[in-house]
């Protein structure tokens, strides 16, 4: 739906956001419609941290291959580096160029493309150090004799009343599984681990 509206192969498409209600939103749709977009979508009260923002979904839906996304600031359109990456890569991709206003970032231009890639391989660069440190970490750990992962649920001890219990024959596994306080599955999954030992 276009709304009586003429996309042409290199339209300008706005959007806007403000996270509170007594924010108002007139700064950015002012600029925008200063900068030449033919239509403007805007979230009114909308936290960038949600996946689900409806107008943005509405613009992403109705913006075709050629067009611009424009917005404001970065801020407006991405909840973190990599999500809004992520978006301007998805965006790429669909032949839609994307534009910053504050802070003059345009993909449609060559020195706007290079900018973005570097982002791009920042971010990237940050995850790597982020999973180098964390398997440090964690091999530092395990060098000290520290166990890792979530503690088992049951106990030695409960396994082996379990086992008691079973052998005696006097409850089914689901009343020996509420008695040592776990599900039926994990009782017969620790059953099965011990019996492998």
């Amino acid at each position: 739906m276009t709304d009586g509206l003429q996309q042409t192969p290199s339209t300008l498409i706005g959007y806007a956001r403000i996270s509170t209600i007594d924010q108002n939103p007139q700064l950015q749709l002012d600029a925008l419609k200063r900068a030449g977009c033919l239509r403007i979508f805007t979230d009114e009260g909308v936290s960038g941290s949600l996946d689900r923002r409806p107008q943005l979904d509405a613009c992403l839906d109705w913006i075709r291959p050629g067009d611009t996304l424009t917005v404001w600031k970065l801020d407006r359109l991405g909840r973190s580096l990599k999500h809004l990456i992520e978006l301007v890569t998805d965006l790429g991709e669909r032949g839609i160029g994307f534009r910053s206003l504050t802070e003059g970032f345009d993909t449609t231009t060559p020195g706007g493309k290079l900018v973005f890639h570097v982002l791009g391989a920042l971010a990237e660069f940050e995850r790597s150090l982020l999973i180098e440190r964390t398997l440090a970490g964690l091999a530092v750990a395990r060098a000290n004799g520290k166990k890792l992962g979530r503690p088992r649920k049951l106990t030695p001890e409960k396994l082996a009343s379990a086992k008691v219990l079973l052998t005696e024959g006097k409850m089914t596994m689901q009343q020996i599984a509420d008695v040592v306080g776990c599900s039926r599955a994990t009782l017969y999954r620790e059953l099965k681990a011990a019996a492998g030992e």
